[in-house]
């Protein structure tokens, strides 16, 4: 029997899925984070359901601090979400500062209280040039501080870091997941409104991978 030696940073978007589906006998709990985000609900409907097909245990955890303290257009309603291409300089202003550091760090004492071995997470290379903290040099850096900080040596494990979104895309046609079950727009409304740079990323990375995009857009 595989070992269950992990926990996950589980968000509900494309990545994340996919790698609970690829990891799935390995992962002994997955966390979703509630910041208040615009996107935030969508997202965590997402991870609960595949959680629960997948018989995964799964917490929320509320870290509202970070809405109440922090700026970014992802904190601050939909008209704040600039449209247009996720390279875009504009797409800056959906930085959340040092995010997946905050979840991290929460998640590497849940995984040391646990008795686990490694804290996933779901960045890959097309987030490198806006977000910071997913890039390889932070993956390394948070790595090594967690290893050093938890008595079980803990480490952060992020396999998808050097895979663009459409090889991501490509796993999850190959396990058979139905990405119309997962959420990226960052507007967070009743369904994709196709013109945001999650939205833009999204399609592309599908048509890339070659696999059929079920997701129901505005346009």
């Amino acid at each position: 029997m595989t070992q269950k030696d992990c926990l996950m940073v589980l968000s509900g978007g494309m990545d994340s899925v996919t790698m609970l589906h690829e990891f799935h006998e390995r992962i002994a709990l997955a966390v979703t984070f509630d910041y208040g985000s615009n996107h935030g609900a969508r997202e965590m409907k997402m991870a609960q359901l595949h959680c629960q097909r997948l018989g995964i245990p799964h917490k929320v955890i509320s870290l509202p601090f970070i809405h109440e303290m922090f700026h970014s257009s992802l904190l601050e309603g939909a008209d704040a979400i600039p449209e247009g291409h996720y390279a875009d300089e504009n797409m800056h202003s959906t930085v959340v500062p040092f995010r997946n550091g905050i979840m991290l760090a929460v998640c590497a004492g849940l995984a040391e209280d646990s008795g686990l071995a490694h804290v996933m997470l779901a960045n890959h290379a097309g987030d490198h040039s806006i977000y910071p903290d997913c890039r390889p040099e932070f993956v390394e850096a948070m790595s090594k501080a967690v290893q050093s900080g938890t008595y079980t040596k803990t480490d952060v494990w992020a396999p998808y870091t050097l895979l663009t979104k459409a090889d991501i895309a490509r796993r999850g046609a190959a396990m058979g997941i139905d990405y119309a079950e997962t959420w990226s727009c960052y507007k967070g409304g009743d369904v994709h409104c196709g013109r945001c740079g999650t939205c833009v990323e999204r399609r592309e990375a599908l048509a890339e991978a070659g696999v059929k995009d079920t997701t129901v857009y505005e346009e």
